[in-house]
């Protein structure tokens, strides 16, 4: 009698034991990495109702343990990469992010990258990363408009959306996103429209890729442009990208600033230019110039939404620009830096900027 009591012991825990490995394996979370690089998300200020803070000064820690179940949607951990404001956001700490995401991704045990980012240039580092992160995985850019210290502050509730879709199996391949308010855009589409309030960022021509309402995500429509793994450019070796700045055209703009650039150093020159990417005369004479030394011009436009018409009101072939296509002139002049570290013809980086 006590041998078969044994046996049906041994049985019970057999059965108890495969039961519990049945729905760990069921329950398992995802594993989501946040890399925090500062920005109003991690700001402090002295008062909750006023506009004055300091960005960057929330470790990244403390930032994921404010947030009440954030556990439930991935098992997390924070790398604090940098911790500035967006403002100071430079090259290196592109380059420094994009390898970091590359190897954690690249491993199987990494669902999901996570980036705590500042607002001015997020759009920016999306962008970048966009064209050289090399996996099909979700990587996830979000932020904040108010600290953490202010009444009602935003970032949690976007960090915990952020959180979501990264952990969703449902958004791989859809390329870098940027979640905020409820909203998920697409790294090429999305734009920073407003300046402080809430629902700042917009996709104003080609819609949301998503929502994400507490967690709960759906999608769409896919993205524009060629992304990640399907990009050409690449960040392995890479130390330092080739200068590329930005001119805003305005009624009786200075062509001498074109000519300080190329005699500065600039490889490229942005042109963010009126209406469709136009420029009065003097500037498109030293735009001429400059195409004529060497100097690759892109023609964007300083207009909110819309593309930049190829051999439209400026003749490209005559001052030798390159349309920016649908970018805007500061994700313009991140594809430009990726696209000149080779050595390309006017019509080559054309079909660069209409493929990107």
């Amino acid at each position: 009698m006590k041998q078969m009591n044994t046996i049906k012991t041994t049985l019970f825990a057999i059965v108890f034991i495969f039961a519990q490995t049945i729905v760990s394996a069921q329950t398992k979370l995802p594993n989501v990495i946040i890399l925090a690089t500062g920005g109003t998300i991690a700001g402090a200020g002295a008062s909750s109702t006023g506009s004055a803070y300091t960005s960057g000064q929330v470790k990244i820690d403390t930032m994921i343990n404010s947030v009440p179940n954030i556990r439930k949607l991935a098992n997390l951990k924070g790398e604090q990469l940098s911790n500035v404001g967006s403002q100071d956001m430079s090259v290196k700490i592109w380059l420094d992010l994009a390898k970091r995401i590359n190897q954690l991704l690249a491993t199987p045990d990494v669902d999901g990258i996570v980036i705590t980012h500042g607002t001015d240039t997020q759009e920016e580092t999306a962008y970048f990363l966009n064209l050289v992160v090399k996996s099909d995985k979700p990587v996830v850019l979000t932020g904040s408009m108010r600290p953490s210290t202010a009444l009602s502050a935003d970032g949690p509730l976007n960090l915990y959306n952020a959180v979501a879709v990264a952990a969703n199996p449902a958004s791989k391949g859809y390329g870098v996103m940027v979640v905020m308010n409820d909203e998920i855009h697409s790294a090429h589409d999305v734009k920073k429209m407003i300046s402080t309030p809430v629902h700042t960022f917009q996709s104003p021509q080609e819609g949301l890729l998503g929502t994400v309402i507490f967690g709960q995500t759906s999608f769409f429509h896919k993205p524009n442009g060629v992304h990640t793994t399907q990009s050409e450019f690449s960040v392995d070796g890479v130390t330092a990208l080739p200068r590329v700045d930005i001119v805003y055209a305005c009624a009786d703009g200075s062509a001498d600033i074109i000519d300080f650039l190329v005699s500065a150093g600039s490889k490229g020159i942005v042109i963010a230019g009126v209406g469709d990417g136009n420029m009065n005369a003097a500037m498109l004479a030293a735009v001429k110039n400059a195409t004529k030394k060497g100097v690759k011009v892109v023609r964007a436009t300083r207009v909110p939404v819309g593309a930049v018409l190829i051999e439209g009101e400026v003749n490209d072939k005559e001052y030798g620009t390159v349309s920016s296509d649908d970018l805007n002139p500061q994700k313009a002049r991140v594809l430009l830096m990726l696209a000149l570290q080779k050595e390309r013809s006017r019509e080559d980086l054309q079909k660069v900027f209409i493929k990107y």
